[in-house]
């Protein structure tokens, strides 16, 4: 998967610089909505890279900005047609929003951090397990809805076996999310049978952070921080609707939540232990 097959890394760069441009032109959203004809929030969706920019609106922003450098302008316009093409993930389906935005992102990652206080990273998923997660989770949801999630699910787990650089990936997992079963006790023996596989492999790390250890920082929900090549970090927090933040601010704040949690944890080799004594435990 690559930036060409995902339009939602493009445009997040794009809506990033545009949103440096309108701030160094001393402009807020409501002054830019107001020669564009738009709302603020429409700007400030473009800023975000919720949606796509038309050629004609990005040059009519540049002119507002006053950018006058022809090769800055060129590589904008490059970005918002790249932001423009179709994601990987539309041919599953009408997936919500703020996980297609997600995912897109992750496409691009070079590494990613995830900590986990429920259920299994989606990355080290089993289907079984994503079945019957979503079955729970979403009880009206339709079979061929649950389906598309499954096979997107799958798909996004191919970073993991990119042939070059494959996605690094760090995962902290509370005790609970090898304690709870889900599934029954075949489906989830199946999954920790998994996930400790997983675990072996060379750009997968499992850290497990067992009850005995009390309360610890993070308790307040999951996360992940994704990590760019040639791009900021993103952390995604997981809310309702999911919140993505961009901020430095915001990214180093949730690293330093996750190299305390890692500290907090078992080593790796005494995570995937825990992990195979829970395997003969599920009954």
């Amino acid at each position: 998967m690559s930036s060409a097959q995902s339009p939602t890394f493009p445009r997040f760069q794009l809506g990033k610089q545009l949103r440096v441009l309108r701030e160094k032109a001393r402009l807020t959203t409501e002054d830019v909505g107001l020669q564009l004809d738009c709302s603020p929030s429409t700007i400030s969706r473009m800023e975000g890279g919720k949606v796509g920019i038309r050629r004609s609106t990005l040059e009519r922003l540049l002119q507002i900005y006053e950018v006058d450098d022809q090769a800055h302008i060129e590589t904008l316009i490059a970005l918002a047609r790249e932001g423009k093409t179709r994601g990987w993930f539309a041919r599953y389906g009408d997936l919500p929003a703020s996980y297609s935005r997600y995912i897109g992102l992750e496409s691009n990652a070079v590494e990613m951090r995830d900590y986990e206080a429920l259920v299994v990273p989606g990355m080290l998923q089993t289907e079984e397990y994503t079945r019957a997660l979503l079955a729970a989770a979403s009880p009206g949801e339709s079979e061929d809805a649950v389906e598309a999630h499954v096979k997107a699910r799958r798909e996004r787990q191919g970073l993991l076996n990119r042939p070059e650089n494959p996605l690094q990936f760090i995962a902290v997992l509370d005790e609970s999310v090898i304690r709870r079963l889900i599934g029954g006790p075949d489906i989830m023996r199946s999954q920790l049978k998994h996930l400790a596989d997983m675990g072996r492999a060379r750009n997968v790390t499992i850290q497990v952070l067992p009850f005995s250890g009390g309360a610890y920082a993070g308790m307040n929900g999951s996360f992940a921080i994704l990590k760019f090549q040639d791009a900021p970090s993103v952390v995604y927090a997981e809310a309702m609707a999911g919140d993505i933040y961009q901020e430095a601010g915001d990214v180093q704040r949730y690293h330093d939540v996750f190299e305390s949690l890692r500290a907090a944890a078992l080593s790796p080799y005494e995570s995937i232990k825990m992990i195979e004594l829970a395997i003969t435990e599920t009954a």
